[in-house]
């Protein structure tokens, strides 16, 4: 069996893949690793858990909780709640771990679990390692008055706001902003966040009926978003994913903000008023090239990690910066926040554009995207990725025919089983060409 936990916990097909006996082993295991570690052992540990709208959350969340309570935590339900929520919850109670219930941008029939620590942190590789090598064994079951007792969290939304909005540089007020909740965890918290903050929101996928979440909407489907800009006569489009740990926005015009654009237009923000640590930003090897021009020649030093927002934020503890980010709209912002938080993005974005008196669309205009085609190829033997002659050698030839003007780069995703091949290049066409006849031979040899 492989390793259970991927680059954003556990996911899968629920009711198949993620089942609630899966589920109800991982928390006990979780509780045993993380309620009882180090300096916290002795005490009667406590878990904050929360889910996004999936109807398959109702039953694992009621299984995670299960588990939890069995082992001896005492389980505080926050109910329906961003991811980014859930960590911020975790760290300004102080509870010893967190529990979050969401496939974030993955279709409604999957569904995930994801730990944060103690501090609202997500897991180290060895301490997931820990988790899965806990499940199944035998344990020492608490009676009595040593189970764990569950409750509801009340006013968690509400705490989760008042946290966002006493992050604000500068109020929203004049703006006309269209959100998109995708029909998530973010129809609530989102809204208000922003109304707050001043400005005057328009909502779209913001009624999440448990089947709906992430369908035709959100941060994977923007044509709805730039419709309803144009419909509306908006300054600017926000749309947050399923669990609203990303947010992706569009100008006045319906045009697409990335999180590039975004990261970069935060990234200088930050610099212009002297608080960008080292001048440096971190994101990933996905970056746009036009991304790290930019920063080049704006100043600003780049830290590149592997995909994921995790490696994101290991590099940004590490170097002790307060920035990082990805293309798909995880954003990190970490004077406020322990990991990507969409709603804290979309805040942050639009007081740059209210305090600066210019549109997004300017804004963004510091870099210059270079056409880069993404292909997921389905149905292929991921794990093969590194092994393929075949493969290697056509990247190979790929990457003599782009030169300096452009780059290619293979990756099996973490959350989903597909490979992703991604091209640049100078003209859009070549990318295409060029992606396209790789995701042919990661076909043909990883089948």
């Amino acid at each position: 069996m492989g390793r259970l936990f991927g680059t954003d916990g556990v996911r899968g097909l629920a009711n198949r893949d993620l089942t609630a006996e899966l589920a109800l082993d991982l928390a006990v295991a979780a509780a045993h690793v993380l309620g009882d570690a180090g300096e916290f052992a002795g005490h009667r540990p406590v878990a904050v858990v929360g889910r996004d709208g999936r109807a398959s959350g109702e039953f694992l969340s009621a299984a995670v909780v299960a588990g939890l309570a069995s082992a001896g935590v005492d389980v505080l339900d926050a109910g329906v709640i961003p991811t980014p929520g859930v960590a911020y919850l975790t760290e300004s109670l102080g509870v010893d771990l967190g529990v979050m219930l969401s496939a974030s941008h993955n279709p409604m029939p999957d569904n995930g679990i994801k730990f944060f620590a103690r501090g609202g942190v997500k897991l180290e590789d060895s301490v997931e390692d820990a988790i899965e090598a806990h499940m199944g064994e035998s344990w020492e079951r608490p009676t009595g008055a040593q189970v764990g007792r569950i409750s509801p969290l009340e006013g968690a939304t509400e705490r989760y706001v008042d946290h966002l909005v006493a992050t604000a540089p500068a109020s929203l007020a004049g703006l006309k902003v269209v959100l998109d909740c995708a029909n998530g965890a973010a129809y609530a918290a989102a809204p208000a966040t922003l109304r707050r903050a001043g400005a005057e929101v328009v909502t779209i996928a913001a009624e999440p009926d448990g089947w709906n979440i992430n369908a035709g909407c959100g941060s994977t489907h923007l044509e709805p978003l730039a419709a309803a800009v144009l419909e509306h006569g908006a300054d600017v489009g926000i749309a947050h994913d399923g669990d609203a740990d990303r947010c992706l926005a569009v100008d006045a015009a319906g045009q697409v903000i990335d999180g590039d654009q975004i990261l970069a237009i935060l990234a200088l923000a930050l610099h212009d008023r002297g608080e960008l640590t080292g001048d440096t930003v971190v994101s990933t090897v996905m970056a746009n090239l036009g991304f790290r021009i930019a920063m080049e020649r704006e100043g600003v030093r780049i830290v590149e990690t592997a995909v994921g927002d995790r490696y994101v934020l290991e590099a940004m503890k590490d170097g002790g910066y307060v920035l990082g980010g990805e293309q798909s709209g995880h954003v990190i912002m970490a004077d406020h926040a322990t990991t990507g938080d969409g709603l804290l993005t979309a805040l942050h974005l639009l007081a740059q554009v209210a305090a600066s008196g210019k549109p997004v669309a300017e804004l963004a205009a510091v870099m210059q995207r270079l056409p880069q085609v993404l292909v997921n190829v389905r149905g292929v033997d991921k794990t093969r990725i590194d092994g393929s002659r075949e493969l290697a050698d056509a990247v190979a030839v790929a990457e003599a025919e782009l030169g300096s003007t452009g780059r290619v780069l293979l990756r099996s995703s973490g959350t989903e089983p597909l490979v992703r091949v991604m091209v640049e290049a100078a003209a859009a066409d070549q990318a295409r060409a060029v992606a396209d006849r790789l995701a042919e031979v990661v076909r043909t040899s990883l089948a």
